[in-house]
């Protein structure tokens, strides 16, 4: 699928619905730290297929692509602690199939840019 933007792209625009479900989940957060790792890791996604997609080179789209998609595994595994240890309720920790299906886009989004010549 051809695209004009990175704001084209329907991974973008959930990661970025993700990263804004992230701040308001801890917005009374008071364990500073976990906060902060999570909210970093929720904005890297969307910002790496920002990043990437500006990039001059297919090769370097394809890894920033890699990154978010890491950033996405590492959010799922701060939602999971966040749940265990009653940071978050679970409402909140559904946002791990959300996160599961935008690393599954990134996934086919990164296959099809390696099937392109």
């Amino acid at each position: 699928m051809a695209y004009n933007s990175f704001e084209d792209l329907e991974v973008w625009k959930r990661a970025c619905n993700s990263a804004v479900q992230t701040y308001e989940m801890m917005k009374n957060c008071r364990d500073y730290g976990l906060k902060d790792q999570m909210t970093r890791a929720a904005v890297s996604i969307a910002s790496n297929i920002a990043e990437g997609a500006e990039r001059d080179s297919k090769a370097e789209y394809i890894r920033f692509l890699h990154i978010a998609k890491g950033s996405a595994a590492e959010l799922r595994t701060q939602v999971y602690i966040a749940r265990k240890i009653n940071l978050i309720s679970e409402t909140d920790a559904n946002m791990v199939n959300e996160l599961k299906q935008i690393s599954a886009m990134l996934h086919g989004l990164i296959k099809s840019l390696k099937l392109k010549t």
